[in-house]
């Protein structure tokens, strides 16, 4: 099938090591390279971001990413692309005019804004049923305030936008349980919700291969941006405790800056963490490597006798998974997509967000027992594989998409039958019954 990504604003092309790779840009290009490893010709459409660009790049067989004039062509905060998402849905149609996908799959709400729009004005104009969307959100708006508060810098039209992408859309493909159940308190009915985590490459991250030199006895590695959701300090506070008792241990702390564009040394964040370090007075077990390609992560999750991923929320995060593919057990928060991914006392421990001491306790009991972290390592590379690879994912998706067009198949048969029923043309019973036809007949709320 011909599927169409979109991605406003995280292009599979930042795996390669930019500022603003994450979780979202990973989840797309993977998605997409194992999706066209099963026969699908997959198009991802992004906002182009850099005017030097071509407008349509080959990222592997089966897969190109085309970049959308929406807005200036120069990185800017996704939380400000809203008002251009109109332009974004003007650039889908005409693209999908000449190349017609047969399922658009969304990626992040206002990539469903664009999407739906792109969708709706395309049916309008030929007159054919839409072309069905599912949707996968990445991160819920609901629950950012909920954890936020003043501080969320989304713009104000999320609040009533993004559940209106859950209502509209054919299939929302929620990454974890907890995301489901925050789908339904928006309204999203339960049957038009389909559970799909994301994956990780069980071909690169191993437990076999190279692995980074440790400076200490003992070795913690935390891996994200730089935004203070993310925990990081709660990890350093954690760390400040060991090393009070006396324990040798270090901790690499793996990501880049929290806003593209910005050098590590002057991120917020990363003086404010530095500070921290310096106060609790641990900077000199604290190694900040900044961001990494995703090549070279690998080798420093080996080095770790423990990772730890302590966010106060978490959609679904993806360094867990990496960790246990790599055989390294994970003290995670016990929040969103961790609660699925990381089992309690076999792939790891869980515990209360930003609970510096909980953290501390969990490492130390790992850092102690070489046998248990042997186990749960062992525990969490057997998990990844038989749940966690993309080929899994990538099959487990086709099935949502393959469910989505037969249905939208059959309501457009229902409504092909209703314009030649007799006497169609004189009463306005088939005109309203047409109507009705893409909500009662597709599943659309």
């Amino acid at each position: 099938m011909r599927i169409a990504m979109v991605s406003e604003h995280a292009s599979p092309l930042a795996t390669l090591g930019g500022v603003d790779a994450g979780g979202q840009n990973v989840h797309v290009a993977a998605l997409s390279g194992a999706l066209a490893d099963r026969g699908h010709q997959v198009t991802v459409y992004t906002r182009r971001d850099d005017p030097s660009v071509p407008t349509r790049v080959p990222l592997r067989p089966g897969v190109d990413v085309v970049h959308v004039d929406a807005g200036p062509a120069t990185r800017i905060s996704k939380d400000s692309l809203l008002p251009y998402m109109g332009d974004f849905a003007a650039f889908l149609v005409d693209a999908w005019t000449i190349e017609r996908p047969d399922i658009v799959h969304g990626h992040f709400w206002m990539s469903g804004v664009a999407a739906l729009d792109a969708a709706d004005r395309l049916a309008a104009r030929d007159g054919r049923q839409r072309i069905p969307v599912v949707h996968t959100f990445h991160a819920l708006g609901v629950v950012k305030r909920r954890h936020q508060g003043a501080a969320d810098t989304s713009p104000a039209e999320r609040e009533w936008l993004e559940p209106g992408v859950g209502h509209r859309v054919d299939q929302v493909i929620a990454t974890c349980s907890d995301e489901a159940f925050e789908l339904k308190a928006l309204g999203v009915r339960n049957g038009a919700i389909s559970v799909v985590p994301c994956g990780v490459d069980v071909h690169a991250f191993t437990p076999d291969g190279l692995t980074e030199v440790r400076d200490r006895r003992y070795r913690i590695v935390t891996a994200s941006r730089l935004v203070q959701r993310k925990g990081v300090g709660t990890t350093i506070d954690a760390l400040a405790r060991l090393v009070a008792d006396g324990v040798d241990v270090e901790l690499v702390i793996v990501g880049g800056a929290g806003a593209a564009g910005v050098d590590l040394p002057d991120d917020p964040e990363y003086q404010r963490l530095d500070a921290l370090a310096r106060r609790l007075g641990v900077r000199d077990h604290v190694t900040f490597r900044g961001q990494l390609a995703q090549q070279e992560i690998p080798s420093v999750l080996r080095s770790a006798d423990v990772v730890v991923c302590a966010p106060w929320y978490e959609p679904f995060g993806i360094v867990p998974l990496e960790a246990m593919a790599c055989g390294v057990p994970v003290v995670a928060s016990s929040v969103g997509g961790l609660i699925d991914t990381v089992v309690e006392d076999a792939t790891g421990l869980h515990v209360p967000p930003r609970d510096a001491d909980a953290v501390a306790a969990a490492v130390r009991a790992l850092l102690t027992d070489d046998a248990r972290r042997r186990a749960y390592g062992r525990a969490g590379r057997e998990r990844v594989e038989q749940r966690y690879t993309w080929t899994k994912v990538a099959a487990d998706t086709e099935r949502v998409y393959n469910r989505v067009i037969a249905r939208t198949e059959r309501a457009t048969r229902a409504s092909h039958a209703a314009v030649t029923e007799p006497g169609a043309h004189s009463t306005g019973r088939v005109a309203a019954r047409r109507a009705t036809l893409p909500t009662t007949v597709s599943g659309r709320n």
